[in-house]
């Protein structure tokens, strides 16, 4: 027949008695009704099978069983305080990692600066990144995967809270060689919809906010899809066909003549990062502080 384990609480209420003199003061000590502290010690009177507490008009005293019991009740207590500690201890280990989710065009261009600056005020966190399209940075916060995620999707799950913590822009990009690097007019909204792209994935929030942008005009299929920033960029330089990337990734190329930016009218790419994270709404923790590192630097650029 299996043994029942007495209640810790009954061993705190015993070794209270031993201390303070009372089930009263016990029962106080323990933060417990008198009434519930006397019923739990009977219980545990007739589980032991003797009585442990000699009770009078004048308050209670242990018996001396109840004077061994609470003898072996410390030491119960003790190694149950070592458990907590232990059990605090791994937790505050666990809490030392941080799993980070990002797409690929802010793990490319924002996320080694903030993480190194992170990693300077918090050495000891251990930081492990992932790098996923929009769809998928959404998938592993949702399971648990990932602490917090940085996309730069149009749209978040409503199962997930979200924060602002940047801004970029999207632009049609070609090579110097294309004849629209001749044009003297800019694009119309429909010419580019019309047009067949060098485009990212279904799911990457590149492609996502492109797609929202066009949705109301006859879409050409695209040209070709590929899993990265640097892959279409790339082939854009190559004179394969036009894409529309963000600035992030093409700023250097652009700025060097390898690649120009054509106006489209009527047309705005703009488009916020957001920081994504499972409930509750308040984010904890080395997540927590890599949002709040990130949204200052943020705010600052916006200042400048």
């Amino acid at each position: 027949m299996a043994r029942r384990w007495p209640d810790l609480t009954v061993l705190e209420l015993l070794v209270g008695v031993d201390d303070h003199g009372s089930l009263s003061a016990a029962s106080r000590h323990v933060g417990i009704a008198q009434p519930n502290a006397s019923r739990a010690v009977k219980q545990v009177e007739r589980q032991f099978g003797m009585a442990l507490i000699h009770r009078s008009p004048t308050g209670s005293t242990l018996t001396a069983e109840g004077t061994v019991i609470a003898h072996w009740a410390r030491r119960v207590l003790e190694d149950a305080n070592l458990l907590l500690d232990v059990a605090e201890g791994l937790r505050a280990e666990r809490s030392a990692e941080l799993t980070v989710g990002a797409s690929m065009t802010v793990a490319e261009h924002l996320m080694p600066a903030w993480l190194g600056r992170f990693r300077g005020l918090h050495a000891d966190v251990s930081i492990h990144l992932q790098v996923h399209n929009s769809a998928a940075v959404f998938a592993r916060v949702q399971d648990g995967t990932c602490d917090v995620g940085f996309v730069e999707s149009p749209t978040v799950p409503r199962t997930l809270n979200s924060v602002k913590v940047a801004h970029d822009r999207l632009v049609v990009v070609v090579a110097p060689t294309h004849p629209w690097a001749r044009r003297r007019r800019a694009l119309t909204v429909a010419e580019l919809a019309g047009t067949q792209l060098l485009v990212r994935e279904p799911g990457s929030g590149t492609r996502t906010t492109l797609d929202l942008a066009l949705q109301e005009y006859d879409r050409a299929a695209p040209l070709l899809e590929l899993g990265s920033a640097a892959a279409i960029r790339t082939s854009v330089m190559s004179g394969v066909g036009p894409a529309v990337l963000s600035t992030l990734a093409v700023r250097d190329q652009v700025a060097a003549g390898e690649l120009k930016v054509i106006d489209v009218d009527g047309l705005s790419l703009e488009r916020v990062l957001r920081a994504v994270w499972r409930p509750p709404r308040q984010l904890d923790g080395p997540a927590g502080e890599l949002v709040r590192l990130v949204r200052r630097e943020g705010l600052e650029r916006a200042d400048r």
